[in-house]
């Protein structure tokens, strides 16, 4: 059977992958990605107000649904309208920030602090477990 977490990772890598293959293809450059990278941590702003509002903020911005719905305005536009070109590429930089994370094991937080996450835990918290 497999292990969920080793499989999330390598699926972030699959879809990082991807990310980069779909922005080239449709003719942008590859280094959008890197620059909108820190963008999306903005979110982590959300741990200000504690750690239930961080993870709130953080799971908001970190999960498919957003960009996927950005990504599908951006098709819509592009077929039925003029394209918006800056959607497509932030919904693309949008999901290769998440899956860069995934495979490095950041996965969606819990209310437990932002160094527990679904995927495990990382950081301090990650040194501390026996």
């Amino acid at each position: 059977m497999l292990d969920p977490v080793p499989t999330q990772r390598i699926e972030g890598v699959v879809v990082a992958a991807l990310a980069v293959v779909v922005i080239v293809a449709a003719g942008y450059a590859w280094w959008w990605l890197l620059a909108l990278f820190l963008i999306f941590d903005l979110s982590m702003i959300g741990y200000l107000r504690g750690p239930h509002a961080g993870a709130f903020c953080y799971n908001l911005v970190h999960s498919y649904a957003l960009p996927a719905l950005l990504g599908a305005v951006a098709v819509a536009f592009a077929a039925f309208r003029d394209p918006i070109d800056w959607l497509g590429i932030l919904a693309i930089a949008w999901v290769f920030h998440i899956a860069v994370d995934r495979a490095l094991g950041y996965g969606l937080k819990t209310t437990e602090g932002f160094e527990h996450t679904h995927l495990g835990r990382i950081g301090k918290a990650k040194r501390s477990t026996p």
